[in-house]
């Protein structure tokens, strides 16, 4: 007996972009952009072809949909964290806590890594994370403003060669953490590297308060 076919549910159009998203950025982090295939991604989520494109209008407006989206949700949280942390050093490994979740969830950090090697520009990553470093040295220079002492003002490259930092050692923990922990000596268990995270934001705390 053959079996029958799958029915395609009905949904909203709104379900149905989202549906489609999910599945795209499922793929985009397992391949890359170029492993977005609108006959897949229809096969997915049991819609056509012309669903997508009715949706999306092409697959490159939907690889951008998709990256656009992937990137809002990363430096949403990120900033998020910055605006409710303080002068704490612990409050600042939470923040970095925060950022490796947000990075490591479902293989987000890959996508920075597939966009480099494809020659892609994320859409608004520029804004994004130029938002970061805006958040992070204001930070700064609210810090040396309460200090009991004149200090100069925080240096702005300082603080971009810290966001970036930052970005290159959670990304890298997130995909390769535990291969290269054991590569050093170390192992590669979660309380290793949230130890890891926390030197990281020591020296980063430290950084934050030199001249």
């Amino acid at each position: 007996m053959v079996a029958p076919k799958p029915t395609r549910r009905r949904r909203t159009a709104e379900d149905a972009r989202a549906a489609i998203m999910d599945a795209a950025e499922k793929r985009l982090i397992e391949a890359g952009p170029s492993g977005i295939r609108l006959q897949e991604i229809a096969a997915d989520v049991s819609v056509s072809h012309p669903t997508i494109l009715h949706h999306f209008g092409s697959r490159e407006a939907l690889v951008s949909a998709v990256l656009e989206r992937l990137m809002h949700t990363i430096y949403a949280e990120v900033l998020l964290a910055l605006s409710q942390s303080d002068d704490d050093e612990d409050e600042l490994v939470r923040v970095l806590d925060r950022a490796y979740a947000v990075l490591s969830t479902q293989g987000r950090a890959r996508v920075f890594y597939w966009l480099a090697l494809e020659g892609i520009e994320p859409p608004n990553d520029e804004v994004a994370l130029a938002a970061v470093v805006q958040a992070a040295h204001e930070i700064r220079t609210s810090r040396r403003s309460l200090g009991p002492t004149q200090t100069r003002a925080p240096s702005l490259d300082d603080t971009r060669f810290l966001v970036v930092l930052s970005v290159l050692a959670l990304t890298s923990q997130s995909i390769l953490g535990p291969h290269l922990l054991t590569r050093v000596g170390l192992d590669g268990e979660p309380k290793t590297l949230s130890r890891f995270r926390a030197w990281l934001g020591r020296l980063l705390h430290a950084q934050l308060g030199a001249h």
